[in-house]
């Protein structure tokens, strides 16, 4: 009976025993579970990858010439044109040229019928010698009352009257001879003349037209030289203002034409004047050039451009215009040193089309970053040529 009881009661302890092993196994599996997810939990982040390199492209800064060419549409006109109206009326009796024929000074042009100009004149010489008689006449009779009038031999009025016809006299004469001068000119008026040497025009009118004073019978201009106006803007006054005053430059190699056919034309120019005043509305103002036209093959109103040569410093530092950078009113351009973009104060000179003079900042060799500017900043990691490929993910 007791080895019985023994038996039950090892029993018992293995059981209990087999319990506190399972208990400890179980919670040594859950500490070593919450270890690993706590460790996965306090995992350090991924450190932030440098952005790539902006890709670029370069230009070497190279000393040129500043020589550059500017076109600006232009209109050929005369320097002196004059449109032919009559200053008196009447009937054209006669043309003395023919069209486009190159006229003198003086020389006649039209002329209106004179007949009744000439019997204006006529009756006016009449007029002045009836006045002249009747001015003798009383020049006569105030001699004698002036002799009377010293014996007492007259009353004094009628010296008085008489003198007073005498100066009235005096007046009618002056207006008879006023008024043939008037009428000798509008007979003189009856002819017209070249008022300069030039080229005339076609003839608006025909014998025998019955023309007024405001009738537009012709134009004459001038033919050589001719001018040609071109629209500076406000900006370049300071440079044209240099060619019109500085002598000692060639001027005549600077101004060239360039004919509506395309061709150049075989004079240059030279800059006569500016205008006196800038256009508010455009901000520009006139120049005129003036060019030699012996060949006569400028013509009033043509419209053409003018090619103006500037001629800048030589030896200048050119780079292009589109690596300028402006930043509250200052100039700056990226130069590259090894990998990295370094950014540089510039002074900038003349403009010359897509490249601009550079004074200081940058010297001779220096690598200038030309594209990819907008997305640069200082010491930034720049990649000459096109970006890289990214590298294919990995499966």
């Amino acid at each position: 009976m007791y080895k019985k009881l023994w038996e039950q009661f090892n029993l018992i302890k293995m059981e209990k025993l087999s319990f506190n092993m399972r208990s400890n196994i179980l919670l040594i599996s859950f500490i070593i579970t919450a270890f690993a997810i706590t460790s996965c939990g306090e995992k350090k982040p991924a450190q932030p990858q440098a952005p790539p390199p902006v890709p670029v492209a370069l230009y070497a800064v190279q000393t040129g010439n500043a020589t550059y060419f500017d076109l600006y549409p232009a209109t050929v006109t005369p320097l002196n044109q004059v449109d032919i109206k009559p200053q008196v009326s009447g009937n054209i009796t006669s043309i003395f040229f023919t069209d486009g024929q190159h006229v003198k000074k003086g020389q006649k042009l039209y002329q209106i019928d004179q007949q009744q100009y000439k019997g204006a004149v006529e009756q006016a010489v009449a007029n002045l010698n009836v006045q002249k008689a009747n001015l003798a006449k009383s020049q006569q009779d105030a001699d004698r009352y002036t002799e009377l009038a010293k014996q007492d031999a007259i009353a004094k009025q009628t010296l008085d009257h008489q003198l007073a016809d005498l100066e009235s006299s005096k007046r009618q004469v002056d207006a008879a001879k006023a008024n043939v001068s008037s009428v000798e000119t509008n007979l003189k008026y009856s002819v017209i003349y070249a008022p300069f040497d030039g080229t005339i025009g076609i003839s608006q009118v025909k014998v025998g037209t019955s023309v007024y004073q405001q009738t537009l019978l012709n134009s004459v201009s001038t033919d050589d030289p001719m001018a040609a106006d071109i629209a500076i803007d406000q900006s370049e006054i300071v440079a044209f203002s240099g060619y019109l005053m500085n002598k000692s430059i060639n001027k005549d190699s600077i101004f060239t034409i360039i004919l509506p056919d395309g061709t150049n034309y075989p004079f240059t120019g030279h800059l006569a004047f500016l205008d006196r005043t800038v256009d508010p509305q455009t901000g520009t103002i006139k120049a005129r050039i003036v060019f030699p036209n012996p060949k006569k093959i400028l013509k009033p109103g043509v419209t053409t451009n003018i090619r103006v040569k500037h001629n800048a410093a030589t030896g200048s530092l050119l780079i292009p215009y589109k690596a300028v950078v402006e930043q509250l009113g200052e100039y700056f351009v990226y130069v590259a040193e090894g990998d990295r973009a370094r950014q540089r104060k510039v002074s900038l000179g003349t403009k010359i089309n897509d490249k601009i003079v550079v004074k200081t900042g940058v010297k001779e060799g220096d690598k200038i970053i030309t594209e990819g500017v907008q997305k640069l900043r200082d010491s930034v990691a720049i990649q000459v040529g096109p970006p890289k490929a990214a590298p294919a993910p990995a499966k």
